[in-house]
């Protein structure tokens, strides 16, 4: 038993005596977006956002205005406005986004 308590004392040792490795923290990256994915699944996605949105206001809205009631970024909501406008489902009316 003597033994196997010289062989923890050594081994603390030679733990202790090893040079330690000074760690560089690295800052935390700051929140990112998510990059937008375009394909056409989610531009299909997007631009039912866009179009419940505005069927929801019942009114013109701005690219920001359609952003906030959708809850999306503003590239995503020019992303599901391109596609409903080549569907001819909206138009613009004034510098606003209206159903068509």
């Amino acid at each position: 038993m003597a033994e196997k308590k010289a062989t923890k004392a050594a081994a603390t040792t030679k733990k202790a005596a090893a040079p330690k490795k000074e760690t560089v923290k690295k800052a935390a990256p700051k929140a990112t977006k998510a990059a937008l994915v375009i394909n056409a699944e989610n531009a299909g996605f997007k631009a039912g956002d866009v179009y419940n949105a505005l069927a929801g206001a019942e009114k013109a809205l701005t690219v920001a205005e359609i952003a906030k009631a959708a809850k999306i970024s503003n590239e995503e909501v020019i992303l599901g406005a391109g596609w409903l406008l080549k569907e001819g489902k909206i138009k613009d009316a004034e510098g606003k986004i209206v159903l068509a």
